[in-house]
């Protein structure tokens, strides 16, 4: 059994963790407030944006070559979009998304498709090289100052892979935002873009200034901008919630293990006293021998 300076001093350093992740905890909760507010406000206006994105392309017809990034090809080339963390500490926030893309490239690969990455986050950078995956490009650094300006370099980057022919499907792996406790690893198809299916008297008409092609060349990557920052958001929202959650349940198996520690110790304690007092009495029996 450990001696009592042992288990008061693992007590202590249970007690330091607690206060560590009883403050990651907060931070976190505090963080996911803003996180979730802001997706909540991005959300509907990205769904208007794809319904207006869907009018047009409706009425556009067949002509798959109106523009670039509504064309269909053999997907022989895909690349996997793949938003990670920078940092741990996030329960299986991580592994989980790691783990999906995975999957769906040995099911790409499988079909016949060339895979290549654009990792986004240290942790899936980490992932996808130490299986030496084709990562065409790793953003790093895009949520220390998350804006619409940093999703708009990612945007343009996989945009110009698409149309300079390199690449045939995009996909974005991500963790979509339910709730604090509740994050979904989502496979979303990116490019080529495929509009909603609107009912007719959804479509609306429409006069076009100057072309359907001009609307259709300022409209696409607009939504391809708007499309990345509302992953990145949902990411960021999800990362906050796994993270707390986590802390959460750290704190709490601290507390179990602190009363665990101090019950153990409590034991060793009452022991030694015990024997203490057989020594004296033993040594006092022989004193009147």
């Amino acid at each position: 059994m450990a001696n009592l300076k042992d288990i008061r001093k693992r007590i202590g350093s249970v007690k330091s963790t607690q206060k560590i992740t009883r403050a990651m905890k907060l931070v976190a909760g505090a963080r996911l407030r803003k996180a979730q507010e802001n997706i909540e406000r991005l959300r509907p206006y990205a769904l208007k944006t794809h319904e207006v994105l869907s009018g047009v392309a409706a009425r556009v017809g067949a002509d798959e070559d109106v523009h670039p990034l509504l064309a269909r090809r053999d997907p022989k080339n895909v690349m996997l979009v793949v938003l990670t963390s920078d940092r741990g500490l996030a329960g299986a926030f991580n592994s989980n998304i790691n783990k999906v893309a995975y999957k769906r490239w040995e099911e790409l690969e499988a079909q016949g498709s060339n895979v290549s990455f654009g990792i986004i986050g240290r942790k899936g950078r980490d992932y996808f090289t130490r299986r030496n995956a084709n990562i065409r490009h790793d953003f790093l650094g895009v949520f220390e100052e998350l804006s619409v300006e940093k999703a708009g370099e990612i945007g343009r980057y996989i945009v110009d892979d698409y149309t300079a022919l390199h690449l045939d499907a995009c996909y974005l792996v991500y963790n979509e935002f339910k709730s604090a406790i509740s994050q979904q690893v989502v496979v979303e198809p990116f490019l080529p873009i495929t509009p909603l299916h609107l009912a007719d008297d959804r479509l609306g008409d429409f006069i076009y200034e100057p072309s359907q092609e001009a609307l259709l060349d300022r409209l696409l990557p607009m939504y391809v901008e708007i499309e990345i920052y509302r992953s990145l958001l949902e990411s960021v929202a999800s990362e906050h919630g796994a993270r707390m959650t986590a802390m959460d349940a750290a704190t709490n198996n601290a507390s179990d293990m602190i009363d665990r520690l101090t019950l153990q110790y409590n034991r060793a304690r009452q022991a030694a006293i015990t024997k203490e007092l057989m020594e004296i009495i033993g040594g006092a029996e022989a004193l009147k021998a």
